[in-house]
């Protein structure tokens, strides 16, 4: 099988995270007798340093013609002072929504082999984290109406939270499928004692609920699944919110496994095309000493053979490859623990590679 896939390595730790998701890819197309195409196209602060834009019209019809897109990550302070129409996060907004790429799969897993990284104690982790947040990316207060104005002689700013109800319905029945795959339980996260639109939020997912009946449906508000989070994070299986709720949600659920570092992402359309990141961001800090932790990265391109490719074999190869890695002891320095292996970006890509 053939695809093609768009390669936007970014900034930062981007280049080297994604180089090492490249490698384990290549490995699965020598394995299953596939072959995977790269168009590699500029993004972020990169791509404004060489074209004065964070991705340029080319870049995008790239994205568009693809398979399927790879991501590393972008920005970083040198492109802070950037005005707010060119900022290198820019470039993912437009992605995301020329793309169509209206629901992020966010899954957030604790491994086993690194438990006592969780910063929870282990009572409340002892039957293990393994629960999928379901954002919805292209609607909300980030791409609704703002303004900032002056009134009697303050600024005053104003940012709109629209949603619809073909918007509620589509991210809902993601969440629905997602739990039937699952173990059939989904919690919906919302401001319904405040909000207008989530009041209409919690309306239409009641009316999709009555469609699934094998799926245990729950509100819950989002102040109150902060609190869950911390407090019992084993009782949810999938979470389906909005988008601004849902950035915020995700990166709280991340940081229950210990490391930013291991977490994959997916962005889906309509279609099978998607774009797969991993959560962290481009760690400009770090970037070019050969240190970061590619396992978020060569997990989301599991994600990508799972849900574009339909290679479901394939994407479980690569997540039992990083598991066995793990069980031999092997670890990036974010992820070390004592009587542990300390290897380098490059040698932990190699090693999966080797379990492959």
């Amino acid at each position: 099988m053939k695809k093609k896939i768009t390669v936007l390595s970014g900034d930062g730790i981007g280049p080297e995270i994604v180089n090492e998701a490249i490698k384990v890819l290549n490995r699965i197309a020598v394995k299953y007798g596939h072959e995977f195409e790269y168009t590699y196209v500029d993004i972020g602060g990169c791509s404004i340093d060489k074209y004065g834009a964070p991705i340029t019209e080319e870049g995008m019809k790239k994205c568009k013609e693809a398979d399927s897109v790879l991501l590393g990550a972008v920005g970083g302070p040198k492109w802070d002072s950037c005005p707010a129409n060119i900022r290198p996060e820019k470039a993912l907004l437009a992605v995301r929504k020329e793309l169509g790429l209206f629901a992020n799969l966010r899954p957030t897993k604790l491994f086993s082999q690194l438990s006592s990284a969780s910063p929870l104690k282990e009572s409340v982790i002892s039957n293990g984290i393994d629960l999928m947040i379901v954002r919805e990316l292209t609607g909300g207060v980030y791409f609704g109406k703002k303004e900032l104005k002056e009134v009697n002689g303050e600024e005053v700013a104003t940012d709109i939270m629209p949603y619809s109800v073909h918007e509620i319905e589509r991210i809902g029945r993601v969440a629905f499928e997602s739990a039937m795959k699952r173990n059939k339980k989904l919690a919906s996260v919302d401001k319904a004692n405040v909000l207008e639109t989530s009041r209409l939020w919690r309306k239409t997912m009641h009316r999709l609920a009555e469609e699934y009946p094998q799926v245990q449906y729950s509100d819950i508000l989002v102040d109150n699944a902060a609190m869950q989070l911390i407090k019992n994070p084993t009782q949810f299986d999938v979470l389906v919110t909005e988008n601004m709720f849902g950035d915020i949600l995700s990166d709280e659920a991340s940081m229950l496994t210990g490391s930013i570092g291991m977490m994959p992402s997916a962005s889906l359309s309509d279609t099978t095309l998607g774009m797969y990141e991993p959560i962290h961001g481009s760690a400009p800090d770090i970037a070019g000493m050969n240190i970061a932790n590619p396992i978020g990265t060569v997990m989301s391109a599991a994600m990508m053979l799972r849900y574009s490719f339909d290679m479901k074999d394939e994407a479980d190869d690569i997540e039992n490859a990083v598991n066995k890695v793990l069980d031999k002891g092997y670890r990036t320095g974010d992820i070390m623990q004592e009587g542990c292996i300390k290897k380098s970006t490059s040698e932990m890509g190699d090693l999966i590679v080797s379990e492959i």
